[in-house]
């Protein structure tokens, strides 16, 4: 085949064959596709989309570059499922659910990555525990998979290799948002997981990645169809981004809120944990019915075997989990009338929180995990005069630096506000 008649052809707006996009991934794995020609047909692909087809094809030759996780060696017949969020300010839920489907008896071989942008990443977060290690070789996986029933690691080149080159390439080329494109990245790794099914968290608003609904309808529909024609059940739940989740936006922090959910505090990062995980209890029958699914994971967290699952995880894992993870100083900017909490402007809080040291402008950026913030009300959320809005943590001689910034990041109105819904939207997966 003629590398450049197959760009003509997707230019053109004309479906590639299954051939001809195997033919493209393999050929850029090996070098016979060159980076810029493969950065025109990320181009392409973002210009004019791809079907159905097209994209389960390009799923699957990304997923077959490299290699699948092991079995679990005890129990190679247990069941195995996970969750995947496209991530968002404050978003802990994966520390949560992971164990949490853990105690219900599944295999969770999570594999997750760094931060990206205002959006913290699971690995950066845990590695705020002393000792905790995210390199876990495919034998090593499969052991802490056996001791604790779930592990969260970084991805090893073996996995889906394509997708780290093409990935690359869109970050440089602003092809990042093609909806195809992201679908094949997001389940390519799924699939490697070897998973019997997925539950995906698809966040909408100004701190995650889809600001709009409707495109992130798009995605669901998308991500629900290759889920099924690549023998992945997969179903989506559309959650609101327009403010953080829970309170504690950055690493150690963040650390801390998620322990405080798994000893039993209550709240939306509770909620959503347990939302998304009752969709993965009934795919898998393991409930008769929604309600049902929700008492049985709200039962495991308060009787305390899902935080008995994260210990566990810690500790195959080398990290010392001892008590609440140590933070920087804190300051406190307080309400300076009566009101209710209207707006979080999620961007600005991301970008303070990437400026104090907790994300990464460029790659290889150096992580505090002390830094962050803490919200003390949720968006509706009524204040008096002098009570605290948001605790920032950082330095003492940089507090003057992000006060600003931050107090203009909340909008307190006198006018009541109605609290926003937490699920947006469900799809689930086609039987």
């Amino acid at each position: 085949m003629y590398v450049p008649s197959l760009l003509v052809k997707k230019r053109e707006g004309l479906p590639l064959s299954d051939e001809e996009i195997h033919f493209l991934i393999d050929g850029f794995c090996n070098g016979d596709v060159e980076d810029y020609q493969m950065s025109a047909f990320a181009m392409a692909v973002c210009l004019r989309g791809m079907d159905q087809r097209e994209t389960t094809t390009l799923t699957q030759a990304m997923l077959e570059s490299g290699d699948r996780l092991p079995r679990n060696l005890s129990d190679p017949e247990r069941l195995r499922v996970d969750k995947h969020s496209t991530g968002g300010l404050g978003d802990k839920t994966s520390m949560v659910l992971a164990p949490l489907l853990a105690a219900c008896g599944f295999d969770v071989p999570r594999i997750s990555g760094r931060g990206l942008g205002i959006s913290g990443g699971t690995l950066d977060k845990l590695e705020s525990i002393p000792g905790f290690t995210i390199d876990l070789s495919p034998a090593r996986s499969a052991e802490v998979l056996a001791e604790a029933g779930v592990f969260i690691k970084s991805a090893s080149d073996r996995i889906a290799p394509a997708d780290r080159k093409l990935y690359a390439l869109r970050d440089v080329t602003g092809t990042v948002e093609s909806i195809p494109l992201i679908t094949a990245s997001i389940l390519c790794k799924k699939l490697a997981e070897d998973l019997d099914a997925l539950v995906m968290d698809v966040k909408v608003g100004s701190g995650g990645f889809m600001k709009h609904e409707t495109a992130a309808r798009q995605l669901a529909d998308t991500l629900v169809g290759v889920g099924h024609n690549a023998g992945l059940p997969t179903s989506v739940l559309l959650t609101d981004m327009d403010q953080p989740l829970g309170q504690a936006v950055g690493n150690a922090c963040e650390v801390n809120e998620a322990v405080e959910v798994l000893k039993g505090r209550e709240g939306v990062v509770r909620d959503l944990a347990i939302e998304l995980g009752a969709t993965l209890l009934l795919k898998m029958s393991a409930a008769e019915d929604i309600q049902q699914a929700k008492q049985k994971l709200s039962s495991l967290i308060d009787q305390g075997y899902a935080f008995e699952r994260f210990e566990r995880m810690v500790k195959a894992q080398c990290g010392t989990l001892q008590g609440v993870l140590p933070l920087a100083e804190a300051h406190v900017i307080e309400s300076d009338r009566d009101g209710f909490v209207a707006r979080y402007d999620c961007k600005a809080m991301g970008q303070a929180v990437v400026s104090m040291g907790g994300g990464r402008r460029k790659k290889g950026d150096k992580i505090d995990h002390a830094v962050g913030l803490k919200i003390h009300q949720r968006v509706g959320g009524l204040v008096n005069q002098g009570d605290p809005l948001l605790t920032f943590y950082c330095a003492k001689h940089r507090m003057s630096e992000f006060c600003g910034p931050l107090r203009s990041a909340i909008d307190v109105t006198e006018s009541s506000v109605s609290p926003r819904p937490l699920v947006l939207h469900r799809q689930i997966a086609r039987v």
